[in-house]
């Protein structure tokens, strides 16, 4: 019998296709969406968001023209990327602590900005807040 083994790589890394909102105002694009989706090709990212469906756009660039950009902070050790986004939370009145957590995403074209992935908030329950301190 012949195998065909491949080392495992991953230790301690998120195996995660969601995108992530922190209590430290940061969203993280973990191990397995920042691989799947070739996230280390990009500098930065613009965010938008959508009050009525209190939806986050992240479009990955890499225009340095491009104003309001965040820098996206790759890992150096294979964990993914991620960016503060303390100003555009603030701005747009979320509250990290109530809207942490994973996200399920989706990818969509929209006209006037191109391709992008939306994350839809949901705020946390009373309870699911103090189990998540």
């Amino acid at each position: 019998m012949e195998y065909n083994f491949k080392k495992f790589e991953g230790v301690n890394s998120r195996m995660e296709n969601r995108i992530t909102i922190t209590n430290s105002n940061s969203v993280g694009f973990p191990t397995q969406f920042y691989n799947d989706n070739n996230i280390k090709r990009f500098e930065y990212v613009l965010l938008f968001w959508d009050a009525k469906n209190k939806a986050i756009g992240i479009k990955f660039t890499n225009e340095e023209s491009e104003k309001s950009r965040f820098k996206i902070l790759h890992s150096k050790i294979g964990y993914g990327g991620s960016i503060t986004a303390r100003s555009f939370l603030k701005a747009n009145n979320i509250d990290p602590k109530l809207y942490h957590g994973r996200y399920d995403w989706k990818k969509e074209k929209v006209e006037g900005i191109g391709e992008i992935f939306i994350i839809e908030l949901k705020e946390k329950q009373a309870k699911e807040q103090k189990a998540n301190g």
